[in-house]
């Protein structure tokens, strides 16, 4: 998706803060375990390559290496969850939470849903709803 301004965004305290220019994924909606562990519930994320984001306050960013294949980036001062890192580094996914609204993006899918809490029910019609194997 492209768009015409910068995507901007930042964590719950304002420590750190991102700018966005050039194109920009759609919003993905997870269902895995690990971003129901790391959100308290779904993790949203859009993503743009590694070298269209700005990161202010870096310095206060921990990365947290949750898997062989990602980690996970979050404000050391207020804790908010902000970004999601594939190991070869060709993108950075950000949380759709930290965008400064208003910011023109839509729910593309619904990803991992085979690995969704047994609380949760996903409407059938929501967009991308794959309820039997997932497509990363």
């Amino acid at each position: 998706m492209s768009t015409d301004a910068a995507i901007t965004g930042g964590c719950l305290c304002g420590a750190v803060r991102y700018r966005v220019t050039g194109e920009v994924g759609p919003i993905s909606v997870c269902h895995c375990g690990q971003c129901r562990r790391a959100h308290g519930y779904l993790g949203a994320y859009t993503d743009a390559p590694t070298e269209s984001i700005a990161i202010t306050g870096a310095e206060r960013l921990t990365w947290y290496r949750s898997s062989d294949q990602a980690e996970r980036g979050f404000c050391s001062v207020c804790g908010s969850v902000m970004f999601w890192k594939p190991a070869h580094g060709r993108h950075i996914s950000f949380s759709a939470g930290s965008i400064d609204q208003p910011s023109g993006l839509v729910i593309d899918r619904h990803i991992y849903v085979a690995d969704r809490a047994d609380y949760e029910t996903i409407d059938p019609d929501a967009p991308g709803h794959w309820p039997q194997a997932d497509r990363p």
